[in-house]
């Protein structure tokens, strides 16, 4: 994204919040005023000390007051002022965040595979961070840099012209080495957010499979390769701060010409008479005050390069474009009858990966997939349940195209179990009533009961209010899956999809669950994913799967008459 685009989509975004805005700078103008008024007054002061004897100390007294009451009054507008400034910065950053997060809800699923989940949550966490502090520190120093300067200004030109034009011919010195320096560093700083995230991403992975790590013995080259990444991320941070340190160092060069020239030329003007010590020593402060808010700009400027870069990642995730949705929705009472014509679908426009696939299915018909890794039988269910769109053909639901329908009326009808379980930090009874809380705690443990799970849940510290950390915590991969397969049986939708449902549980309470998963298909539409060939033997419809071609397709019985590639798989179950 183009630095000037993501300034005018920020800007959009501190709209919101335009009568703090308003507030703030009029504070602003108050505090720098005050500030900026003061070496007026103190020149005025000197002015009333002529020599020894000769002192106005009435005239002093009125000065030393009105400088202590605009001190006062200028320390109580800064501090509003950084109140309403931090309260719109935080407040913006919250909103981008909330839109990124609630972004992320609605893009299409290929959004979320295609990409590192540690990059995501790098852009929504670390990055809205750093844009937040880029963000404060440019209300703080931007508004009072700019005030100060034009103040400053204006003051000098009431003292003498001839200083304020010095000092203003000097100016765009300091502008030219800041945005020659800033130009820079916010290509260096895009790349340190961009390194940031891969390194966020490498440790989320690693640790969230630390027992897989440790069991092929990959911790040495897993700190080597973190060593690689963490040292280019050192480089980009490394070229990020070196061209911004440059910016001070470099302003400040330019700002003691100003002030040397000053000095020199109010010297001069001094002895000549044109302007009084009082004038002088006002001209030199204003000449250093001058100076200040170019090094704070110029230092906000470094700052807001990088807040700019964060804030460019961070609304790549807001654009993200949403997954397309139709209006229409299935029938109320949907039976469940299944119609796949001809369809075909790729991951990659340039290798098929399903080809010419149909079948039908009617309502509380059970239908089982069965093939080799990667034949496509996971994605047949990504396309059933419409996380992908197909590129040709159609699927049907009681007659209606899945693709005139709203995702969520279709979803809604179905329920799923999947071999990649999922659970969210909370208690074993938030995780089963995930998506249906208004059940009763009578209604959890019988449908537990029925997926065997209540057994061991019982025996847990605190039953079913025991707390279970991010994916299941200590949980068994078993254990986790049961309590997935007890979220189905609490309120069982007209169709279900089962994807190796019982893959990670043992042979005898797979055993059980299946009589109960018997009991749950009766008059439901089932879709089951199998590898296990013996736990799918009474499907109405078996479709064997090869290279995302439907070979053979039948029942188990006419299947192993045919003696073709299922019997082979089924075979090779018993060798």
């Amino acid at each position: 994204m183009k630095s000037s685009y993501v300034i005018r989509r920020v800007l959009k975004y501190i709209g919101k919040y335009k009568f703090s805005f308003i507030i703030s700078l009029v504070l602003t103008l108050f505090s720098t005023v005050c500030t900026l008024y003061i070496p007026v007054l103190a020149g005025e002061a000197i002015d009333m000390i002529v020599g020894k004897g000769n002192v106005n100390f009435a005239g002093l007294t009125k000065i030393l007051i009105l400088i202590l009451v605009a001190i006062i009054i200028g320390g109580i507008s800064q501090y509003f002022t950084n109140t309403l400034n931090n309260r719109m910065a935080n407040n913006t950053v919250k909103d981008m965040r909330t839109d990124a997060f609630n972004n992320l809800q609605y893009v299409p699923v290929s959004y979320i595979d295609s990409r590192n989940t540690g990059d995501i949550v790098s852009r929504v966490i670390a990055d809205a961070e750093q844009f937040s502090d880029g963000l404060i520190l440019g209300f703080q120093n931007l508004f009072s840099g700019v005030i100060t300067i034009l103040g400053t200004l204006f003051f000098m030109f009431t003292i003498n012209i001839w200083l304020a034009l010095i000092v203003l011919v000097l100016t765009p010195l300091s502008l030219f080495v800041s945005k020659f320096i800033s130009k820079r560093t916010y290509k260096y700083f895009k790349k340190q957010s961009e390194q940031r995230g891969k390194e966020t991403s490498y440790i989320e992975e690693m640790l969230s499979n630390i027992k897989v790590v440790k069991s092929y013995h990959r911790e040495d080259e897993n700190s080597e390769n973190f060593d690689v990444i963490n040292e280019e991320l050192g480089k980009d941070s490394l070229n990020a701060t070196f061209f911004s340190s440059l910016t001070n160092p470099c302003t400040r060069f330019v700002n003691s010409i100003v002030y040397a020239v000053v000095g020199l030329s109010g010297a001069l003007f001094a002895i000549n008479g044109i302007i009084t010590v009082g004038n002088l020593s006002a001209s030199l402060a204003y000449a250093n005050q001058y100076t200040k808010p170019f090094n704070d700009i110029t230092g906000v400027i470094t700052e807001l390069q990088n807040a700019i870069a964060c804030a460019g990642r961070l609304l790549e995730v807001i654009d993200a474009e949403k997954e397309s949705d139709a209006k229409g929705q299935l029938p109320t009472n949907v039976k469940g009858d299944f119609t796949v014509s001809d369809v075909a679908f790729s991951y990659d426009k340039n290798k098929e990966l399903i080809k010419n696939l149909s079948f039908e299915l009617k309502s509380g018909q059970r239908l089982a997939v069965v093939g080799p890794t990667g034949c496509g039988k996971t994605t047949l269910i990504n396309l059933l349940m419409h996380f992908y769109d197909i590129d040709s053909g159609s699927i049907k639901v009681d007659g209606v195209d899945i693709n005139t329908v709203s995702r969520k009326s279709l979803r809604q009808n179905v329920g799923m179990v999947l071999q990649d379980t999922w659970l969210k930090s909370g208690t074993i009874k938030e995780n089963i009533v995930f998506g249906n809380e208004n059940v009763t705690d009578e209604q959890v443990i019988e449908a537990a009961k029925k997926s065997h799970a209540h057994s061991f849940i019982k025996k847990l510290h605190n039953g079913y209010d025991t707390f279970i950390g991010e994916d299941g915590g200590s949980l068994s991969t078993g254990q986790k899956q049961l309590i997935c397969i007890t979220r189905l049986m609490l309120s069982p939708p007209p169709i279900l999809i089962l994807d190796e449902a019982t893959s990670s549980i043992d042979l005898l309470t797979e055993q059980r669950i299946t009589r109960s998963f018997m009991k749950l298909m009766k008059d439901r539409t089932s879709f089951v994913v199998a590898h296990r060939l013996k736990t799918i033997v009474e499907s109405d419809l078996i479709l064997v799967m090869k290279d995302g071609k439907v070979i053979e397709s039948g029942t188990h019985k006419s299947l192993m008459e045919q003696n073709g590639f299922y019997k082979e798989l089924y075979q090779s179950q018993f060798d």
